[in-house]
């Protein structure tokens, strides 16, 4: 039953935008009948009982927070605000998803699972880190954690966290288990459309891969054939 899906949800949520999700499953299941207005306010009740637990205590007036044996984070900056933008733009329109999963997501989170979907099929997993997906996405950390909430919390796919204690922690590791996507990732391209792939010291930048050109010859059909074959053609008689 779904009032019991959605409590079980809350039980086991363990970050605030889980439990957001779940708020927002409830209110979408009250506007579709599936449950009752008592059964709703109970629900919401839970919620934010839920919340309260998650949320940490508020900090004494001149207590000391707790000194991290770690460097601060630096903040993660675009060199090129607009050429991001137009590569969120772009990956979000390569078709990541099928359609029906597709428009769950908005256009800097269907971004996020073009990068997902790259890694699934290249390596059988995502294991990069937060920080690269967002430089590959052309958006910010925020932007993917809560992309990948909402795809885990649709069932699309898993998380697993690799803590490591006074260490470090290794990437976590996204795997896709949705049978529609997996499905749909076999029948694309065997190769990304921008072929992105960035490294920690080159966030903001694209590498695009050479065009695939082969010159056919013969007496009136002569002609380049592969990608910007066209360009090349009008180009050589002169159109270009």
């Amino acid at each position: 039953m779904e009032v019991e899906r959605i409590a079980a949800i809350v039980d086991g949520a363990r970050t605030i935008g889980r439990l957001d999700w779940a708020s927002g499953r409830i209110w979408h299941a009250y506007a579709a009948g599936e449950i009752g207005e008592g059964q709703t306010q109970a629900l919401a009740d839970r919620i934010a009982a839920r919340k309260a637990e998650l949320r940490p205590a508020p900090r004494q007036v001149g207590q000391v927070a707790r000194q991290s044996i770690f460097p601060p984070r630096k903040p993660q900056k675009s060199p090129d605000r607009r050429a991001s933008l137009m590569r969120r733009r772009r990956m979000a329109s390569s078709g990541p998803l099928p359609p029906q999963l597709a428009a769950h997501f908005t256009t800097g989170q269907l971004a996020v699972m073009r990068v997902v979907s790259d890694e699934m099929r290249d390596r059988g997993q995502c294991a990069v880190t937060i920080a690269e997906i967002a430089a590959r996405a052309g958006v910010c950390r925020a932007l993917v954690q809560q992309a990948l909430h909402v795809a885990a919390g649709l069932g699309l796919l898993t998380v697993q966290e690799r803590r490591r204690l006074g260490q470090k922690n290794l990437p976590n590791l996204v795997r896709i288990i949705s049978a529609a996507w997996l499905a749909w990732i076999k029948r694309g391209p065997k190769s990304s459309p921008m072929a992105v792939r960035l490294g920690p010291d080159a966030i903001g930048s694209i590498s695009v891969a050479p065009p695939n050109t082969t010159y056919k010859k013969g007496s009136a059909k002569d002609c380049w054939s592969g990608n910007g074959g066209a360009i090349s053609h009008w180009s050589r008689n002169g159109l270009g």
